[in-house]
């Protein structure tokens, strides 16, 4: 069997999401909110009842509910390693949500940098990936550089971004993809500059993650995070980091807890459910890997190429649908790669706003519809300051491979009733 979602499995994934049942006056609700929080299947809710009915107990205890529970949080550790392409299941650190870790992981990093040195960031990025950084390097005396943007298409100033880096570089933080307005920014490349004047490099692979196969050491940074509820998972964050930086860097802990990682960087207890949940997210994406490709024997990591493939092809001809159809909507304006022959430089995150209507009343209205949009800046501050739109921002529209075609359909044809 070839690589292809069709549409009769893209049905057979949708049966496996209780949300996507959802009627909405009296019509199938439609999921445009992904980019915020994707719905989950069933198997992620059964793996958090199992562990709650089966080995609720805390973590390095001498009896057996403990044992087994260490035991799932550990394949917890390697599911997520799987999917980031790591070596080892002891360089994936977990938390409440991917701001919180780098939060805290900012605090440390920048334990190592010192007065008179620089940092780069982007306008491009959600601020978990600006502003993280930059009151870290306020606390130690360190200039922070913003890249910039092209604002026509939305799209990161790579020539800009390197002509912020120098060799008193300490880190380069950037996002995979916009979450804002879905480009993918070309990480392999600006590592490899960075790494010219021996820059760390952090990637924001929050947005990426349900789009596009995750690959750290293709892309050879030294960091990255993304969180498991962008990708059809519980609200966890997962913090990427090579071993040997994990283990040499200070952290920020109390006392009594281990010195080994990854637990040396897990504060306090964990939400031990929910890194079972994160571990079935992945298995779902695996098994639906599995599935396309007709291979049953497929490792998990095979299993997500397998899987990520046929998502890729699948949602890029969902995005060029809604772009063609968003095109048709008088007066509405894309902010974004629109090109169809660019369709692979973006994932199928659009975000429009309209003259006529502010995007919380037209998000409001297509709720009317039964479509489901974010509106706002997404905390992507830094780009609506530079596109000159605050406070109001922008409505954005997100489809994941549960979306459908109909769907699409039904959200232009409301947006045409809407606006004209």
């Amino acid at each position: 069997m070839t690589a292809t979602l069709t549409s009769d499995l893209i049905q057979q994934c949708r049966n496996l999401f209780p949300a996507l049942s959802r009627d909405h006056n009296g019509q199938p609700a439609i999921y445009l909110d992904g980019p915020a929080g994707t719905q989950v299947p069933q198997s992620v809710m059964d793996a958090i009842t199992h562990y709650y009915c089966t080995c609720n107990a805390n973590h390095g205890g001498q009896f057996a509910t403990s044992h087994e529970s260490d035991a799932l949080v550990q394949e917890a550790h390697q599911a997520l390693a799987d999917f980031v392409g790591a070596d080892q299941w002891r360089e994936i650190v977990f938390g409440a949500n991917m701001t919180s870790l780098t939060f805290a992981f900012s605090r440390a990093v920048a334990r190592t940098w010192t007065a008179g040195d620089n940092i780069v960031v982007t306008r491009l990025d959600h601020d978990a990936n600006v502003s993280t950084w930059a009151q870290a390097a306020k606390d130690h005396d360190v200039e922070v550089r913003y890249a910039d943007i092209h604002k026509d298409n939305c799209t990161l100033d790579i020539d800009d971004l390197k002509s912020k880096i120098d060799d008193r570089t300490k880190l380069v933080a950037v996002g995979l993809a916009s979450n804002s307005s879905g480009s993918i920014n070309p990480v392999q490349e600006i590592t490899s500059y960075a790494k010219q004047v021996q820059s760390q490099v952090f990637i924001d692979a929050v947005h990426i993650a349900p789009h596009r196969l995750i690959d750290v050491k293709q892309i050879g940074c030294d960091f990255l995070a993304c969180s498991t509820y962008k990708f059809f998972g519980p609200h966890i964050g997962v913090l990427w980091a090579k071993a040997e930086i994990l283990e040499s860097l200070e952290a920020y802990k109390v006392r009594p807890s281990s010195m080994e990682i990854p637990d040396k960087w897990m504060t306090g207890t964990q939400n031990f459910a929910s890194l079972c949940g994160a571990r079935a997210a992945v298995d779902y994406l695996a098994d639906l890997g599995r599935t396309v490709s007709g291979d049953g024997s497929l490792t998990r990591r095979e299993a997500l190429q397998s899987a990520y493939a046929a998502i890729h092809r699948y949602e890029d001809d969902l995005c060029k649908q809604l772009l063609t159809g968003l095109a048709t909507v008088t007066d509405l304006k894309i902010h974004g790669i629109t090109a169809p022959d660019q369709i692979d430089q973006r994932v199928p995150t659009v975000s429009v706003t309209h003259p006529k209507m502010s995007a919380s009343a037209l998000a409001s209205e297509l709720n009317e519809y039964g479509i489901y949009a974010w509106d706002g800046n997404y905390y992507a501050l830094e780009l609506t300051e530079q596109l000159g739109l605050e406070p109001d921002g922008m409505v954005r529209l997100g489809l994941v491979h549960y979306n459908t075609a109909e769907e699409v359909t039904r959200l232009i044809t409301a947006l045409k009733e809407i606006l004209n």
